[in-house]
């Protein structure tokens, strides 16, 4: 199994970036898995191109992005990703979008595949700061989050993805305000990977139950008054060899 993480660059101002720094603690395996990491731009346009790269090279079975959120206090997985760039700065090569979308013909926005809810209860089992976050901004790093989930929504059904906002490094704290939240990078990098995920990565099964599905024939329509009496229950995953396989089923 691979699972790509990717980490931005420093933009701002700043001369790291907690994100790259923490995905560069992370060790080449966790429970199996081959641990891929890829440093991202913080540019709108580049940053989507080089993921969606790796994703065709590599064709990873998950995708974790993460990103700083300066002012956080704890690691913050993402829910949702909205079509939309609006940038109160300027990313890395100048360019501030206003009220533009990021996908022309993508969705207003996409839900992450990752099990985000375990994943905060993993952190904070382990005694770090974590919380469920269902903002991911309108910079970068919600664009790549929307990057991401379209690619899978297109063309990587399979595979699972998402985002995760880390605080500021510790390092990063000095100068600042007094109160700036921070963390340290080596509890940040045990954070946003924890062993127990990884393995419920590689194990898990993925039950999903659809949504009605509204185009029906016109007999079925008739004798139904117009109510598809079913919902497509669909379970896949991999065997012990690494197959993978998916089984759907009307219940």
């Amino acid at each position: 199994m691979k699972i790509l993480i990717t980490g931005f660059d420093p933009f701002g101002g700043e001369s790291v970036n907690p994100a790259c720094e923490a995905v560069k603690l992370l060790p080449d395996t966790i429970a199996g898995a081959e641990i891929i990491k890829l440093q991202v731009p913080t540019r709108f346009a580049l940053s989507g191109t080089v993921l969606e790269a790796a994703v065709n090279e590599h064709r990873p079975d998950a995708v974790i992005c993460v990103g700083q959120a300066g002012g956080r206090s704890a690691i913050t997985p993402e829910r949702v990703a909205i079509n939309l760039a609006d940038a109160s700065i300027p990313d890395n090569a100048g360019d501030q979008p206003v009220d533009e979308p990021i996908r022309k013909d993508g969705a207003p926005a996409y839900f992450t595949s990752l099990p985000v809810k375990a994943m905060v209860q993993k952190m904070r089992a382990a005694g770090i700061p974590a919380a469920l976050s269902y903002t991911a901004g309108s910079f970068v790093c919600n664009s790549l989050m929307y990057t991401l989930l379209y690619l899978i929504d297109r063309q990587y059904p399979a595979m699972r993805g998402g985002f995760i906002h880390v605080p500021y490094a510790m390092e990063q704290a000095v100068g600042k305000p007094l109160g700036t939240p921070s963390m340290d990078l080596h509890q940040i990098a045990r954070g946003i990977l924890q062993p127990n995920f990884a393995q419920e990565l590689v194990d898990a099964l993925w039950l999903k139950y659809s949504e009605w599905v509204w185009t029906i024939s016109a007999n079925t329509a008739d004798y139904f008054a117009g109510y598809n009496q079913f919902q497509n229950l669909t379970v896949d995953g991999k065997t012990r060899s690494g197959v993978l396989y998916r089984v759907c089923r009307f219940v």
